[in-house]
């Protein structure tokens, strides 16, 4: 799981390098958009260490959570010391799901509840900030369309 994907095979001592990058914008339905940069991660290992570790996330970054097939997501906060929005996206690119401000270095684990294509990670308060809600659209060149 992340914040990191719950459950670690080998020990997470620290944070994983920086992961390549994509904008991401979310489209609110009225209309505003929100533009984003987020490191992708692909593979179980980068998936399973997420934010672990980090300082800080500052408010335009994030991290994609890009799942091989579509699945239930369950996301936890274990050694990720700040607070996170997590926002489940369906298989159309809309938000299905958000857990706001995901408390740092809980081992709670928060759960998609449905089937979802992609994950992402923003600092804790954006979407109550910039009114991120449930059904918004999520564009990307890193999303299968």
């Amino acid at each position: 799981m992340s914040a990191g994907v719950a459950k670690a095979e080998e020990p997470i001592t620290q944070a994983q390098a920086r992961l390549p990058t994509a904008p991401l914008t979310i489209t609110t339905r009225d209309g505003q958009k929100h533009e984003f940069t987020v490191e992708l991660a692909k593979t179980y290992r980068q998936q399973e260490v997420g934010e672990m570790f980090r300082k800080r996330l500052p408010e335009n970054e994030g991290m994609l959570f890009m799942w091989a097939t579509p699945q239930v997501s369950d996301m936890w906060m274990r050694n990720t010391l700040v607070p996170l929005d997590i926002v489940f996206i369906d298989s159309t690119n809309h938000i299905h799901a958000i857990a706001e401000n995901a408390v740092p270095l809980s081992e709670a684990i928060l759960r998609s509840d449905g089937v979802v294509a992609n994950t992402l990670e923003l600092a804790g308060g954006v979407t109550a900030k910039l009114g991120i809600r449930v059904g918004d659209a999520v564009t990307s060149s890193a999303l299968k369309h």
